[in-house]
This record gives C-alpha cells, sequence and structure tokens, in this order.
C-alpha cells in the first residue's frame, strides 16, 4: 500500500543530523551569585566540564552578582559576542534577591515555554511540588538561545542531562538558519 510512516526519518532526527553540519556551537555560561566565585562555583565547573565533554567550545564563563543591572550588561555583552547559547543558573527562585528570571524574561523575543515547563515537571519528580517555585526560561534574545535554570548543583544536572545536552546542537542551528 504505501511506505509506513515508521520508516520515515522524524523532523527530530532530519534537524539533528542538519544540526551536525554547523560549525560547533559556542557556549557561555553564566553563573548568578552573591556569595559564588570561579574557585566555589560548583555549577560552572560541571557545566564548563559537560561542554568540553559533549566537543563544544566553552567560549565564554562569567560569575556575576544577583543584580539586575549586572546581569544586563553581562547579557548584552554576550548577545554581542559570537557564541550561540548562553547559559544562565542562578537568580531564577522566588527570594527578593532572584533577578535573573525578571532581567532574561523583560528581554526575550521568542520564549521557549517548553523548557520552563518540562524542567519542572522533570523537578517534580525530584522535589515535589517545590518545583513550581522555579522560574527555570529559555529563548532568543538577539539571535543568541539563551537559558535560564535554576543555581541548584542537582537543578543545572538535571537541566543539562534532559534537556540542554539532547538538543543543544539542535537549538544552535534553530537560530542560524
Amino acid at each position: 500500500m504505501g511506505t509506513s510512516l515508521n520508516r520515515l526519518p522524524s523532523g527530530r532526527e532530519e534537524h539533528h543530523h542538519k544540526a551536525e553540519s554547523i560549525p560547533t556551537p559556542r557556549i557561555a555560561v553564566v553563573t548568578v551569585s552573591d556569595t559564588r566565585t570561579p574557585e566555589t562555583d560548583l555549577n560552572g565547573q560541571y557545566l564548563k566540564q559537560q561542554i568540553l565533554v559533549e566537543g563544544l567550545i566553552l567560549a565564554a564563563y562569567h560569575v556575576v552578582r544577583d543584580d539586575p543591572e549586572g546581569i544586563g550588561r553581562l547579557l548584552d555583552l554576550l548577545a554581542e559576542s559570537d557564541v550561540q547559547v548562553i547559559l544562565f543558573n542562578g537568580g531564577t527562585g522566588l527570594s527578593r534577591r532572584d533577578t535573573t528570571y525578571d532581567v532574561l524574561s523583560g528581554r526575550l523575543e521568542k520564549t521557549l515555554p517548553g523548557f520552563g515547563e518540562l524542567f519542572r515537571m522533570l523537578s517534580f519528580s525530584e522535589v515535589g511540588a517545590a518545583a513550581m517555585f522555579s522560574r527555570a526560561t529559555a529563548g532568543v534574545y538577539h539571535g543568541k538561545v539563551i537559558i535560564a535554570t535554576p543555581g541548584s548543583p542537582a537543578a543545572v544536572q538535571l537541566a543539562w542531562e534532559k534537556l540542554i545536552s539532547p538538543e543543544i546542537r539542535h537549538l544552535a542551528w534553530e537560530i542560524t538558519r
């Protein structure tokens, strides 16, 4: 009768194949914290290691205080650079000092609501109802993919392993096509 749909490549497979043809994605890591330094930043150390293991390029790394003006200046600086993906961690909670989400969400030109939704869904199995406190978010700003996760090491690892790593090359390809 006809070709079974099971035998046709999925759009995801096709896009992943095409994503392999672009230059190696350049990634920036930003830890937002009032207390961490490059020496004590476990999240930054983890992400830098994973980026290298994945064969990606770590183009920039910063630790910035949880201050709206500082976060905004750094975002603008990185948006003018040659990175394709900017990974923020920290400052996405509900406390008075958590301002990463507020700065980023006000600037995102396109949002990826599925990232935050999936992150909270996955987090629920680990932290229960407290997952709803996360304001993890993602989107596009000046042609760069922006991803923001909570600052706990478990949250950063969960986001990297389950959501970011499997799609990072695909994300970089999508914003360049």
